[in-house]
């Protein structure tokens, strides 16, 4: 197996639900080792977030953030306990930690006195709210407050929030990043902030992207538009005969293709419908006339059709279904690597390698297959 880039990098692993074991199994995948430090007993929350469960007793929620982990439980209430974990921290190249902020410190654990200690330890905390805040960091209430479920559902519907948690996911993501960036700027010698403060509220307003411009170039706010987009038309939801599907026409070339290949030809000469402008402006016009075109044929029948035209289209399928299209996936490991990485270790057990890693510390990683 090929060297991965993080490769020898040593990541202590102090969080636990979501975005913060989201992170540190990215920096796993590219080959760090990962050291999860967990609570005696009960250890990471999501241990116990099922059914689902898989044979092992562990939940499918933990197993999909946690490989390429080793696991050893601290109680640290106890001074010795705080030892153990002093002791993995002076040979970390990195901390992650999404503990509410001062719980650590009341410990008698700081970022700003393991900086001091250790000064080429990279420290990065995840919060809800940012480093000033206690509110706990759950992703719905961010979703709630970033804005997000005030865009997300029909238009004349409830506020709605997104399937998956994506939120935890953006902030796990930004936080990797962010790691990767100082990782990179130490290596190089150039001298940067080693303290990392990623809040899920902050990744969340920044995931609006465009549709926060809008708002700031009209003042005005930005309205839920379902399965339809608020700048590009067609780029919606449509029921075909048997099941929905998804057209994404992006410009103009694009538009007269999609016209064309429905058999919508007064359309793609239509001079109100050259640009996407006229189009917005049109709206109604042409999704009454791509709904009844779309309930004649079934689902696989157009998405042929469209591939054929080279429009962007597709099925809205189960998650079954997406997940088939990934062989790699695993009911144990997940779903294969985002980032290129390997999967090297399953998802631990609760302490399954205390005994090594009190023994060994970090070389526990060259005793483990």
């Amino acid at each position: 197996m090929a060297p991965l880039p993080l490769n020898g990098t040593r990541v202590l692993d102090l969080t636990r639900v979501l975005a913060g074991p989201l992170c540190t199994m990215l920096l796993g995948d590219l080959g760090a080792d990962v050291v999860k430090v967990e609570r005696p007993d009960r250890g990471d929350d999501t241990r116990e977030w099922g059914p689902p469960f898989d044979s092992r007793g562990e939940s499918a929620y933990y197993l999909s953030v946690n490989r390429n982990k080793l696991s050893i439980s601290v109680d640290l209430s106890a001074p010795s306990e705080r030892q153990t974990l002093q002791g993995l921290m002076a040979a970390a190249d990195v901390v992650v930690e999404n503990f509410v902020p001062g719980s650590l410190d009341r410990l008698g654990i700081s970022a700003e006195s393991a900086m001091r200690d250790h000064p080429h330890l990279v420290w990065c905390g995840i919060t809800g709210f940012g480093h000033a805040s206690r509110r706990p960091g759950y992703d719905f209430v961010v979703q709630a407050e970033s804005g997000w479920m005030a865009i997300t559902g029909e238009p004349d519907g409830s506020p709605m929030k997104v399937g998956v948690a994506l939120a935890d996911v953006i902030a796990g993501k930004d936080a990797a990043l962010a790691i990767v960036a100082a990782l990179a700027a130490k290596a190089r010698g150039v001298a940067f902030d080693h303290r990392i403060v990623i809040s899920l509220a902050d990744s969340a307003r920044a995931a609006l992207v465009n549709v926060a411009q809008n708002s700031l170039v009209t003042g005005s706010n930005a309205r839920r538009w379902g399965n339809a987009h608020a700048n590009l038309v067609p780029y919606q939801l449509f029921k075909a005969k048997d099941r929905p599907v998804v057209i994404a026409a992006g410009n103009d070339l694009q538009w007269r293709a999609c016209a064309e290949a429905l058999g919508l030809s007064q359309l793609a000469i239509d001079p109100r419908l050259a640009t996407n402008a006229g189009r917005l402006a049109h709206r109604e016009l042409i999704v009454r006339a791509f709904e009844r075109t779309l309930a004649e044929r079934s689902a696989a029948d157009w998405i042929r059709v469209l591939d054929d035209a080279r429009v962007p289209c597709g099925i809205v399928k189960t998650v079954l279904e997406a997940i088939a299209d990934s062989a790699a996936a695993s009911p144990l490991a997940g779903m294969p690597s985002s980032v290129g990485g390997h999967v090297r270790f399953a998802p631990p057990l609760l302490n399954e390698h205390g005994d090594v890693i009190r023994k060994l510390g970090w070389d526990a990683f060259r005793n483990t297959t």
